[in-house]
């Protein structure tokens, strides 16, 4: 972006040289404020993004308008801050494209009409007959449409409306005299393909008031041909069939290029049709950019002798604010103003100034350039992608076609050992649609990857009725204005590839995460093709109502605490939770996945971990009773334990001046007596072990608490879900021999030291091995309780439970 700041910064000092040097001060004026409004715009979307953080004061809340007016700056501050206020949102693609010199010769286009209407009339229609003249020249010569006029539009389908008007006009002599009458009594029939842009035929009933029966859809090629050409034979009977009817067969909308894959229909054939049966035919497309070059496939060139067509030069040139234009051959004047494609008023004719100085300042040359630099991106992605496995390219003409769909497809190969095809020995409709979905997702997921992963390449992400969900990539729409060069090409082949060992993998896992979770108590498989991973699954907690689609409050706080737990184990999985598709219930979204995902293992810690946060809360929840009957029991303990001591002192020690001197002449050693409450079992423990370990020494380090779920032993530096050693026979001798060492010593390691004092105390004449009597010493150690009879060990006497009498014990350990 700083690339195209300096670029445009270059450009607007060139033309701040070029203002100096014309006569009329007003244009020069005007030149050096719009020069001076987009350094503005772009400083401040330039400060924008080197400073992320810092929140621009918005203006989005209306206000009274001010009593004293506002400079320019002030203006164009306001504008900014309503362009870069929304700093909340996530930074997404730059919001001004690229505006190269031939952009600001188009927004200039706009600021001169304003001041080309203020001139006098005879000077407004001379100015405004020539721009507009050179305009339709231009564009007929360069694109080979020979003695074609011209309407300038902004939006793109108003001129197929204005030639649906001209038809209507042309066949219906009476219709200026009649109206609707004469159309009521020969109704008119628009023909349009199945595979037109969706809401063009509501868009013409709209417009010209006709009701939908007035259209007809004909259906595409299902036998021979590709599916996304209109099907010449059944349009033909389609004619026929409404002429039978009394209707009048009006317009035949064809595409050169449809919207979704840029097919071209067979046109030269259509127009035959469309000659024989006096129908207008009226052509789009974007293939109709590909005229201007030297080499044009026969059915895009066809188009030259239709009717009518609709081109938008704006997005093929990288052209700002520049309208659509509709090419047209008509005779007669006067149906051409009454249709409304030619007008009187200057301001109409005005609409072609933009694109009148932006053709001249590309030229011949560089606006075929363009073009062909789209064409070539186009190209080159195709003959990468043909190199890939594993990816379907749905195209046309593969020596001209400016439009590549592709989609990673199902079937995988069975040569390669790595990826394997996905059995499907039972093939049922539904089955059969449940795969499809799931590809769909994937390819969707692949899409949206590629676009943030090369967003220069312009990739859109669409369903296809027969084909599926794919990914268009169209630089006739979108390279002039992103700057897409090769080099974003080769990155997006490069990331697709990437990608790959990640789809077919998460291909292959699925079935088996399905396995595994219905295999496994207490978790429940939900199947949702739509989602891009390996699987989603639920956990059924005691109280889950499976009869039941409402929210679950508990199953969603226990899902919650899932996907925390799983997030902490820092693997390369993707987790997410969400209601399921079918009902309210909370469920578990698993990512994609890699090949050496150990799908048990995952399984396995879901169940664990979801087992032990239900047990943990089901423990919260009844901690309140537990601790309060405890906190009673402990009284009632405490107080039978001082009547005891009452007894056993006898009452003359009770009192206070007796006491003292019995206690100083015979003292009372008395064991420290209490009660401690263990949360995790809920009940009531004597406090002896503690004042044991207290008093027999520091240094001893109580045994490990024993846990419930079982971990599976890991290398260093191993990721969770991974399987280990997979791959074995690539490994060296050497790295087999030191990962097993590793694996033995984190075995060893993992055994309590009890285990092993046990192991060494039962070996008999291993040198080194301990004595009975050390035996004995560990015994005790192991008890962890000194001798009933002894409450104060000695240092040194035999059979001793003094716990420093484990020294030798630990040496040996």
């Amino acid at each position: 972006m700083h690339v195209a700041f300096r670029s445009n910064a270059s450009v607007l000092r060139r033309l701040h040289l070029n203002f100096e040097l014309i006569a009329d001060p007003t244009l020069a004026e005007m030149g050096k404020n719009l020069k001076e409004a987009m350094k503005m715009l772009e400083d401040s979307q330039r400060r924008t993004e080197e400073e992320n953080g810092k929140k621009l004061i918005s203006g989005d809340i209306p206000g009274p308008l001010q009593g004293s007016g506002q400079d320019m700056v002030s203006i164009l501050q306001l504008v900014q801050n309503l362009m870069h206020g929304d700093e909340d949102e996530e930074p997404q693609s730059p919001r001004i494209q690229n505006i190269g010199e031939q952009g600001h010769m188009a927004l200039l286009g706009h600021s001169l009409g304003a001041y080309i209407s203020t001139l006098d009339k005879e000077k407004l229609r001379k100015l405004t007959t020539r721009i507009l003249s050179d305009t339709t020249l231009w564009l007929c010569r360069i694109f080979r449409y020979e003695n074609g006029c011209a309407y300038f539009h902004e939006e793109e389908r108003e001129g197929l409306a204005k030639i649906c008007r001209l038809a209507i006009h042309s066949r219906y002599e009476d219709f200026v005299v009649d109206g609707f009458n004469v159309l009521y009594n020969k109704k008119p029939v628009i023909y349009l393909s199945a595979a037109a842009r969706p809401g063009l035929g509501q868009y013409l009933c709209n417009q010209l008031g006709l009701p939908f029966p007035c259209l007809c859809r004909v259906p595409c090629n299902t036998m021979f041909g590709s599916q996304h050409q209109m099907d010449v034979a059944f349009l033909e009977k389609m004619i026929k069939d409404d002429i039978e009817r009394g209707r009048l067969p009006l317009l035949l909308v064809a595409n050169a290029g449809t919207a979704a894959v840029g097919h071209t229909d067979k046109i030269g054939r259509l127009k035959e049709l469309c000659e024989q049966y006096g129908i207008w035919l009226h052509v789009e497309g974007v293939n109709l950019a590909t005229l201007a070059l030297g080499y044009v496939s026969s059915s895009v060139l066809a188009a030259t002798k239709c009717d009518s067509m609709t081109m938008t030069p704006g997005p093929w040139l990288g052209l700002p604010a520049v309208p659509a234009v509709t090419l047209y051959k008509h005779d007669d004047p006067a149906l051409t103003l009454v249709a409304g494609l030619t007008s009187n008023k200057p301001a109409d004719k005005l609409r072609a100034l933009p694109l009148w100085l932006s053709l001249q300042y590309l030229g011949l040359d560089g606006i075929v350039e363009r073009i062909k630099h789209a064409c070539q991106l186009s190209q080159r992605l195709q003959e990468n992608l043909k190199k890939v496995n594993y990816i379907k390219i749905l195209v046309e003409d593969e020596l001209s076609s400016p439009v590549l769909v592709f989609r990673f497809f199902q079937e995988l190969p069975d040569s390669d050992p790595v990826f394997k095809a996905v059995p499907l020995p039972t093939v049922t409709p539904s089955a059969v649609g449940r795969e499809r979905h799931s590809c769909d997702a994937l390819n969707r997921w692949l899409g949206e990857q590629l676009k943030q992963l090369v967003p220069a390449s312009g990739l859109t992400v669409m369903d296809l009725e027969a084909e599926g969900t794919c990914v268009r990539f169209s630089p006739l729409m979108t390279a002039a204005v992103l700057g897409t060069r090769g080099e974003d090409v080769d990155q997006l082949v490069a990331c697709i590839e990437s990608k790959l060992p990640v789809l077919s993998s998460t291909l292959q896992l699925r079935e088996e995460f399905k396995q595994e979770v219905e295999a496994t108590a207490g978790l429940l498989y939900v199947d949702d093709p739509n989602w891009p991973g390996i699987g989603v699954v639920r956990y059924e907690h005691a109280n889950d109502d499976k009869s039941s689609l409402k929210s679950d409050p508990e199953g969603e706080k226990i899902h919650a605490g899932l996907l925390k737990k799983l997030n902490e184990l820092e693997s390369d999985l993707t987790f997410k939770i969400g209601p399921e598709y079918k009902s309210m219930k909370s469920c578990l979204y698993v990512g994609m996945a890699s090949e050496d995902m150990d799908v048990a293992e995952l399984v396995e810690t879901i169940a664990a971990t979801a087992r032990e946060i239900e047990e943990n809360s089901r423990l919260l929840e009844n901690m309140t009773e537990v601790v309060r009957k405890g906190i009673q029991e402990a009284q009632v303990e405490l107080q039978k334990a001082n009547e005891e001591r009452l007894l056993e002192e006898g009452v003359l020690r009770q009192i206070p001046v007796v006491g003292s001197v019995l206690n100083w002449f015979s003292p009372v050693q008395a064991l420290q007596k209490g009660r401690t409450f263990n949360l995790t079992a809920g009940s009531l423990e004597s406090t002896e072990p503690i004042y044991v370990y207290k008093a027999q020494g520091a240094g001893v380090t109580p045994p490990p608490t024993p846990s419930g779920s079982r971990t599976k032993q890991r290398l260093p530096g191993q990721k969770p879900f991974k399987r280990s050693l997979r791959g074995s026979d690539a490994l060296s001798e050497t790295s087999s021999v030191s990962h097993i060492e590793d694996l033995e010593k984190v075995e060893r390691l993992s055994v309590g030291p009890e285990q092993i004092t046990l192991e060494a105390s039962s070996t008999e004449g291993h040198p080194g091995a301990p004595s009975p009597q050390h035996a004995d010493q560990t015994e005790a150690f192991q008890k962890g309780a000194p001798h009933p009879e002894d409450d104060h060990p000695q240092m040194g006497k035999p059979g001793s439970r003094d716990l420093r009498l484990t020294q030798p014990v630990n040496s040996h350990l």
